[in-house]
């Protein structure tokens, strides 16, 4: 029953950050056809729209906490795996899972402190100071919710790692009975 509620809250997750996901991407589609047409107005109607920069520079935010859980699931993110490819399969796993559990831990303090911030934003009302001044918290908001979701990414992906590490051992294990057994007389 606990695993079939883990596998049942795991799918349930990763349609939420597959949707995230799929929001961040219509963000960014929505961001280069904004860039676009401002381009067209600056350079054929000499008539510049003031707010796109603003409203791109935003949106990088939003696109950035609202794939950073998925693309961490897909294993899609920039790493430098040199030192992780000369590694044995065991030492890789558990090299893999404290970096994992270290990211789950960091994503959660700061999905906490931004959280408090996006929370004292919201009680002051305080706006940004720009073109279209908007409203700072909902700005801001993403960043607690991005984070614990990449946090939670980052714990699973500690666990799945857990499992290969153990895995690992198992065979090598099986592998030193086996040949122990050949070996004795």
């Amino acid at each position: 029953m606990n695993l079939k509620l883990l596998t049942r809250s795991g799918t349930i997750f990763d349609r939420i950050i597959g949707f995230l996901f799929f929001l961040a991407s219509v963000i960014l589609a929505l961001g280069v056809l904004i860039i676009s047409v401002d381009v067209v107005l600056r350079y054929f109607v000499r008539q510049p729209l003031g707010w796109v920069i603003e409203v791109v520079a935003f949106s990088l935010l939003f696109i950035t906490f609202l794939g950073a859980a998925w693309v961490l699931r897909i294993e899609r993110h920039v790493k430098v795996d040199l030192v992780l490819n000369l590694l044995n399969p065991g030492a890789r796993a558990a090299l893999n899972i404290t970096t994992s559990v270290l990211g789950g831990i960091m994503c959660l303090l700061l999905a906490w402190y931004s959280g408090h911030l996006t929370w004292d934003l919201f009680q002051s009302g305080e706006r940004t100071i720009t073109v279209l001044e908007w409203l700072k918290a909902p700005l801001v908001a993403v960043i607690p919710l991005g984070s614990f979701l990449l946090s939670i990414q980052f714990l699973r992906r500690a666990y799945a790692y857990l499992v290969r590490w153990r895995r690992a051992v198992r065979v090598e294990k099986g592998v030193a009975e086996e040949v122990t057994g050949t070996i004795e007389f």
